[in-house]
């Protein structure tokens, strides 16, 4: 499981402007924000301070979305051959799992979840796996919406005679999502990458979460097209609500 740190239905959204002047929504219990392209060191920043407040405020939590410019981020489980060839900037996250790749292909998802919360009803309060299985599954439901068949895998798998967590969600034996949260005073933070439009130079250098980057693949390669990335959010969005209502 690839955890770190331990210390709507959409008919109606109400917009305002956050400090930043980016657009926010509301969705069932959560704020939604779209910060567009921000740096990844910045976003982890941001995350902290918001942690702050909602384990302050005890409410549910935010949905953060982004991209980033080219980076490998390291988890707390990241091991020294994982890094043989990347040429960019690193950065070593809080998050659980090991090193992988974000940049501009990618949807990033950020869900702060305040754990304690009393009203989800499908979800149990304070299970970390079963957050991160509800993650998993939100991510396939979106992508079956684009008529990606996903899939889980809840395993251990041997590569190279390594034994790795085949944690995030998979399409015809290839990786087209990465999780990988950290959770501090019960509220979550990071999350998701999908790989949403395919991108030679990505996850180059590096083993992601262990694995070749030959297993990695993108909703573009699966597709043969191109994804409409708004039409992504808001399905992932109602995907959320289902089970975070």
């Amino acid at each position: 499981m690839e955890v770190g740190e331990l210390n709507l239905e959409l008919k109606v959204f109400f917009m305002h402007e956050s400090i930043t002047s980016s657009p926010v929504k509301y969705c069932s219990h959560f704020l939604v924000k779209d910060w567009g392209r921000v740096g990844y060191e910045q976003s982890n920043l941001d995350q902290q301070a918001l942690i702050h407040e909602i384990y302050e405020q005890n409410r549910a939590g935010e949905i953060l979305f982004c991209s980033h410019d080219p980076v490998v981020t390291t988890g707390r489980a990241t091991q020294a051959g994982d890094l043989w060839g990347w040429q960019g900037p690193v950065f070593d996250s809080p998050r659980g799992g090991r090193a992988t790749y974000h940049g501009p292909n990618q949807l990033v998802i950020y869900p702060l979840v305040n754990l304690r919360f009393e009203q989800y009803k499908v979800f149990v309060k304070k299970d970390v796996t079963s957050y991160l299985r509800l993650l998993e599954k939100t991510v396939i439901e979106t992508l079956q919406e684009f008529a990606v068949k996903a899939y889980q895998r809840c395993e251990k798998v041997i590569v190279n005679g390594e034994e790795l967590e085949a944690t995030g969600v998979w399409v015809n034996e290839k990786k087209v999502a990465s999780i990988g949260i950290a959770v501090r005073r019960w509220v979550t933070y990071h999350g998701i990458a999908i790989n949403v439009f395919e991108d030679e130079n990505a996850f180059q250098g590096i083993n992601p979460c262990g694995f070749s980057n030959s297993t990695m693949t993108s909703m573009q390669e699966v597709m043969g097209q191109p994804v409409n990335i708004e039409s992504l959010k808001s399905v992932f969005l109602q995907k959320f609500s289902e089970k975070f209502s």
